[in-house]
């Protein structure tokens, strides 16, 4: 199969996507990327041989830097705008899914867009480009709900001392730059030492899942692949922090009946059928080659297990230890 060359000039290299194609080679059928971004694993699928890639990103701007290249792969790349925790909505009977999270480079690196601590703009940080932004969040929300983001999803051990903060800033006039609340978390913190992460990491990772809602899509999406894939199918999920990789490790262990008993002394109880096999059962990481290249790849896991025959199921997020949203309400 003839291939398509992607641009030279493309904004995002695609992590651990040789893993994949190696894992599910050879690939075929109808595929699903469910975090289509700047399209690598969607050209990636295709051009090993996908039959069709079905490319699902809520950021419309995503669709509009394809335009130069999409239409060379004519009806076998099918953009739809939407968000993954719906993708069994889009497409039924699919070889495989695949899903990258996080927010990806052509997002940060727009100063307009708000993601960045490193570039001044508006404190935004909406991957749909709707409904209420971080400074909304920022600018109202109650001290405590505050300090509960940042400590659940951010694992921010200074989440109260930060949270007092950006209320007494707040007081003052609203903070309404990328800038303005990098500088306020960072005078609540230690100067960061050579070669540690920059003193607001933790806060714009925890604000930034909050506005889009980001965990509970990651469990709703996971369930809504479960629905989707056929027998034999292939999930693929790319993670970037340990919160991300902690529940998809949990929900993969579970759904291939592999979670263990929390009472050691209980009784094994009968369960569902494992939906997913997991294959390999420990996550991949890039290797020193792909690192040196992309330095982003250093922190990547990804996870691949494949769908049984066993019918899709149900399952309470708590039970896993999920972070999900009443967690930052508490």
């Amino acid at each position: 199969m003839a291939t398509h060359t992607p641009p030279a000039t493309a904004p995002h290299v695609p992590v651990l996507l040789a893993p994949i194609l190696h894992a599910v080679a050879p690939v075929s059928g109808v595929w699903l990327d469910g975090t289509f971004g700047a399209g690598g694993y969607t050209r990636g699928l295709l051009d090993a041989g996908a039959a069709r890639v079905i490319a699902v990103d809520r950021d419309p701007l995503a669709f509009d830097l394809a335009a130069d290249w999409a239409a060379g792969y004519g009806d076998r790349l099918i953009m739809q705008e939407g968000v993954f925790s719906r993708l069994d909505d889009y497409a039924q009977d699919l070889d495989g899914v695949v899903l990258d999270l996080g927010v990806s480079s052509m997002q940060l690196d727009r100063a307009e867009r708000g993601f960045s601590f490193m570039r001044d703009g508006p404190l935004d940080m909406r991957m749909s480009q709707s409904g209420p932004s971080a400074a909304d969040l920022v600018n109202s929300a109650e001290e405590t709900h505050l300090a509960n983001i940042l400590f659940h999803y951010g694992e921010e051990r200074a989440s109260r001392r930060i949270a007092r903060a950006i209320v007494r800033a707040r007081a003052l006039g609203p903070i309404r730059t990328t800038l303005a609340l990098a500088g306020i978390v960072e005078a609540c913190l230690p100067r960061a030492k050579p070669g540690q992460s920059h003193p607001a990491t933790r806060s714009f990772q925890a604000l930034r899942i909050a506005v889009n809602d980001e965990f509970n899509e990651l469990f709703q999406g996971l369930m809504a692949a479960e629905r989707a894939l056929r027998p034999g199918g292939w999930l693929a999920v790319v993670s970037f922090h340990s919160l991300e990789d902690r529940m998809i490790k949990r929900f993969l262990q579970a759904r291939a009946g592999q979670a263990g008993n929390a009472n050691r002394f209980a009784p094994d109880l009968p369960g569902d059928a494992p939906q997913f096999e997991l294959a390999p059962r420990k996550s991949i990481t890039a290797d020193d080659a792909e690192v040196a290249a992309n330095p982003r790849a250093r922190s990547a896991r990804l996870r691949l297990a494949r769908r049984t025959d066993a019918p899709a199921g149900r399952i309470d997020p708590r039970t896993l230890g999920m972070p999900m949203p009443e967690a930052a309400r508490r």
